[in-house]
């Protein structure tokens, strides 16, 4: 932080990330009204379009404004027909190139699932349509597993032969993201709405796979720190079915790459869909947010889809923020944001067309930062 505030790069991307970001900026807007913002916004475009365009994924500077910025809000990545000279996608170096680059090691996905929301979960399952019942964060380890770029094609006459794609997981990448997942629990008093226990759900193949064993002795052996708290593990594929069946036995979950990414997405069907789910990218020294429902093409310009998962990802970025600088202002930022939007989804007066509703995208918006403002006066 400077004498201006906390400088938070903005990375808007292709798609719907300019919509949904820009309803987000509507909200910290609201937010600073009153008195001098606490933080500054730099945005520099890029992704998939911008490369289309430019022939590069984004400017020269922008890598080095992230790196020395306080937080980076990104908006979504990902444009059809955008593909790099190595078949990669054009724009993932602001995604998984950041990952790598600020070593944001925690993927951190909160599940929980509000009043006046419509679950994703057929109605005839009562127990698991209740709010109280689903609310628990996933953390996935973020920088290595099957992403590591460990992988290839054997050609010979310009046929493909063989495809390799390597797992790799290091004993420093595992302890610290099961360190990160146990220290997370001291922050939910809470605990699992089941039964209020704290408890970190281990979750691999580690009946079939090496790697997955490793993951499993490794939280074992990080759990003996963390007395209070009860190991608790799944497989991978019942889990799928557990998440679903039981989630208020689930406080806080962790898992390697691959499998992560996947039970997220899973997840997001508890807490309403895509259109709520946000995650931060997180490590010792730099953290990125983000909606992480993609860049949704099809509804691109259309002021149509639902941005709350952009104003979830903004209270997660302010709750870092405060953690990060001992700031309480922050912290009391975040939790109004948190008010305010769960005001308005109790509402109901901000439905978009994923929940049955007419609302668009800056309605939404707009509904949120008039609850701001109600709250301040």
């Amino acid at each position: 932080m400077n004498d201006a505030g906390y400088r938070i790069v903005v990375l808007p991307g292709d798609g719907i990330g300019p919509e949904v970001v820009e309803e987000g900026k509507k909200i910290l807007a609201a937010l600073a009204e009153g008195d001098r913002a606490p933080w500054h916004l730099e945005e520099y475009p890029g992704g998939g379009q911008y490369y289309l365009a430019h022939g590069k994924e984004w400017e020269p500077e922008a890598p080095a404004a992230t790196r020395s910025a306080d937080a980076i809000l990104l908006g979504a990545i990902g444009w059809p027909g955008a593909t790099l000279p190595n078949g990669d996608n054009a724009g993932a170096s602001l995604v998984l190139g950041l990952r790598s680059a600020l070593d944001l090691y925690a993927n951190v996905r909160p599940c929980r699932l509000y009043p006046g929301v419509r679950h994703r979960i057929s109605a005839g399952y009562q127990n698991v349509w209740e709010p109280k019942n689903v609310d628990l964060i996933i953390v996935r380890e973020n920088t290595e597993g099957l992403y590591t770029p460990a992988r290839g094609r054997l050609k010979r006459a310009d046929a493909t032969e063989v495809v390799v794609d390597t797992r790799i997981l290091t004993k420093k990448g595992c302890e610290r993201v099961i360190r990160y997942a146990f220290d997370l629990v001291a922050r939910r008093p809470q605990g699992a709405p089941e039964d209020h226990h704290h408890r970190v759900t281990c979750v691999d193949k580690s009946n079939v796979l090496e790697g997955c064993r490793f993951f499993r002795e490794t939280f074992d052996r990080m759990a003996q720190a963390y007395a209070g708290v009860e190991r608790d593990y799944a497989y991978v594929d019942a889990f799928t079915q557990w998440i679903v069946r039981n989630p208020e036995h689930y406080d806080v979950v962790v898992s390697t790459n691959m499998m992560g990414d996947i039970i997220t997405d899973l997840a997001s069907v508890l807490q309403g869909g895509m259109g709520f789910a946000a995650g931060g990218n997180i490590g010792d020294d730099h953290a990125m947010f983000e909606p992480v429902h993609g860049s949704a093409p099809k509804y691109a310009g259309q002021n149509r889809v639902n941005p709350f998962a952009t104003f979830f990802a903004i209270e997660m970025m302010l709750r870092w923020l405060s953690d990060r600088h001992h700031d309480t202002a922050l912290a009391r930022q975040a939790d109004r944001l948190e008010r305010s939007v769960a005001r308005v989804l109790a509402a109901q007066t901000a439905r978009t067309y994923d929940q049955g509703g007419t609302a668009t995208t800056s309605d939404a918006g707009d509904r949120v930062a008039e609850a701001i403002r109600a709250e301040a006066r």
